[in-house]
């Protein structure tokens, strides 16, 4: 079975965290900003999972993002944050992220990166290994 894009079975994590207070705004509602940092989190997991994190860490700038904000979280909120790979360019790739909590999706957005040469700044293309972990990895396990 083929995943999105074509690719087989596409890298991807969910992990579990609570919003925090940090997250909040003095309402206790979360800022927009705390779904990215979630979506950075489970980045981490699964790029360490992939083993691809040293090489793939300091050198993937986002080039653009988007969400759709379907509901409010709030402070101690329990949230799923789900990420996976969506498309695989020839230098880019494409996350969709998705965050659900006890009522429902609460963020559905993209997330897409470009590998660059990071002395340069110029987008390098996928080696096989990295685009072959990222097209075709599968599900990876949160550490801990």
């Amino acid at each position: 079975m083929s995943g999105p894009d074509g690719l087989a079975d596409p890298a991807r994590v969910r992990i579990r965290r609570r919003i925090e207070w940090m997250d909040t705004d003095a309402a206790g509602i979360y800022h927009w900003s705390t779904a990215f940092r979630l979506a950075e989190a489970a980045e981490a997991e699964m790029h360490t999972g992939l083993g691809i994190a040293e090489r793939t860490f300091g050198a993937t700038p986002r080039v653009s993002v988007a969400a759709d904000f379907r509901h409010p979280l709030r402070f101690n909120d329990p949230v799923d944050v789900d990420l996976a790979v969506q498309a695989l360019g020839r230098s880019s790739v494409t996350y969709r992220l998705q965050i659900t909590s006890e009522q429902g999706v609460a963020v559905e957005g993209r997330i897409t990166s470009v590998l660059v040469d990071p002395g340069t700044g110029r987008a390098l293309p996928w080696p096989e290994d990295l685009r072959a972990a990222l097209g075709a990895g599968g599900v990876q396990s949160p550490a801990g």
